[in-house]
């Protein structure tokens, strides 16, 4: 059962992109709906296998981008597509409950996009994303980012096949949250820290933040940015570029 929203992973088949239906409450017993969400993961986990062999056979780099709603995903995700032009195709698969906004944004920026809407869902799963896959048919040696749901708990759950995870805590959100959400923040192969920029003006301690990174997930690289300054971009255009699989033969 996820913690945000209370989807329960049964609704997680979306052949067709299709959004959640209403939920009736759940009358069987706890240990049941264990078993029953170990079950799904395990199927999930199966089509993320899938899907990670479908990326590596064309030597694409997927990145599960994740974060609290308002971060700054799809700021990054526009001034990305436009400074990467030419450089290193980036494709997007945008996720959002409802809406097409971000990904006419993103679109507009100069990346190929798909969009999913989950309707009441709080995270996109492996079924999902390989559908949007083989939709968007990404060029090989090209980046795929899947802007996850905005949501610190249910989208750390769920492997969607990609081959790095990337967490984004803006300085406007506070200090705490690698301490409140830690499977979160675990999980993260980079922590990106965004709003930079609003530093001065916002009560948070970068220097305590990460050291909460440090105690939570030791071994996530942590950069500095602020899509308005440009400071921190290259540093991460770098970090995807040095990411890129090559083709399998």
């Amino acid at each position: 059962m996820c913690a945000t929203c209370g989807c329960s992973p049964l609704l997680e088949a979306h052949e067709s992109h299709q959004p959640h239906k209403s939920h009736q409450p759940h009358k069987h017993q706890r240990g049941a709906e264990i078993t029953l969400e170990q079950k799904i993961l395990a199927k999930n986990d199966d089509l993320a296998g899938h899907n990670r062999t479908w990326l590596r056979e064309r030597g694409i780099l997927a990145v599960n981008l994740m974060s609290s709603p308002g971060s700054g995903k799809t700021t990054l995700l526009e001034r990305s597509g436009r400074d990467l032009a030419g450089r290193l195709a980036l494709a997007v698969i945008e996720g959002d409950q409802e809406t097409d906004l971000d990904a006419d944004r993103i679109r507009a920026a100069g990346s190929q996009v798909v969009q999913i809407n989950t309707g009441a869902g709080c995270h996109l799963d492996a079924a999902m994303v390989g559908g949007a896959l083989r939709t968007l048919d990404p060029a090989p040696g090209s980046v795929v980012v899947i802007e996850n749901v905005g949501n610190l708990v249910c989208p750390a759950l769920f492997d969607l096949g990609e081959a790095a995870r990337v967490v984004l805590a803006s300085v406007t959100e506070g200090t705490d949250k690698p301490l409140k959400y830690p499977q979160m923040f675990r999980s993260a192969d980079l922590v990106l820290v965004t709003k930079t920029d609003l530093g001065p003006y916002v009560d948070f301690d970068i220097s305590r933040f990460g050291d909460y990174i440090g105690q939570v997930s030791p071994q996530a690289m942590m950069i500095h940015l602020s899509t308005v300054t440009g400071s921190g971009l290259t540093q991460w255009y770098d970090w995807l570029a040095s990411r890129v699989p090559a083709p399998a033969r």
